[in-house]
């Protein structure tokens, strides 16, 4: 256990605050002009002539906050343009593959009705042999029946 110091004085609230208030009476305040602090805003603001001066900084914090989210708003509207323009590319190249796929469909119905003329052709082709071949059956038929009697 330690020992107790008697000898403290207990906390003086009103020293304090004497001490204080002395401390900030010897120092200067150190206070800039506001019409020094070089101050910008955008181009398409003005002051007008009889605003307050708590009114103008105020403003002027307003305004600078909607101009960053202005200009963060215009570099999205670079991101959509360069999706916009990779949109156009990948339209560009689905249109040339939809050309393709058109060209291919129209090679495979030609190539169909070429081999529908040609089966059709060999059926006809094949009718006809058929037809020859049971005439000269016939013929070779009426001659042997010819020849026997």
């Amino acid at each position: 256990m330690r020992a107790q110091n008697v000898n403290v004085k207990p906390f003086d609230v009103s020293r304090l605050e004497a001490e204080v208030q002395e401390a900030v009476q010897q120092r200067q305040p150190y206070v800039q002009a506001v019409d020094q602090v070089p101050r910008s805003v955008p181009d398409y603001v003005k002051h007008r002539e009889n605003a307050t001066e708590i009114g103008k900084l105020s403003a002027e914090a307003i305004v600078k906050e909607y101009e960053a989210t202005a200009k963060e708003i215009e570099t999205m509207g670079q991101t959509v343009t360069e999706m916009v323009q990779r949109c156009d590319q990948l339209t560009a190249s689905a249109t040339a593959m939809l050309k393709d796929i058109k060209n291919t469909a129209s090679r495979y119905r030609k190539e169909g009705k070429r081999m529908f003329d040609e089966i059709e052709q060999c059926s006809t082709a094949t009718e006809e042999v058929r037809r020859m071949c049971e005439g000269f059956r016939e013929k070779l038929t009426a001659k042997t029946t010819e020849s026997v009697a």
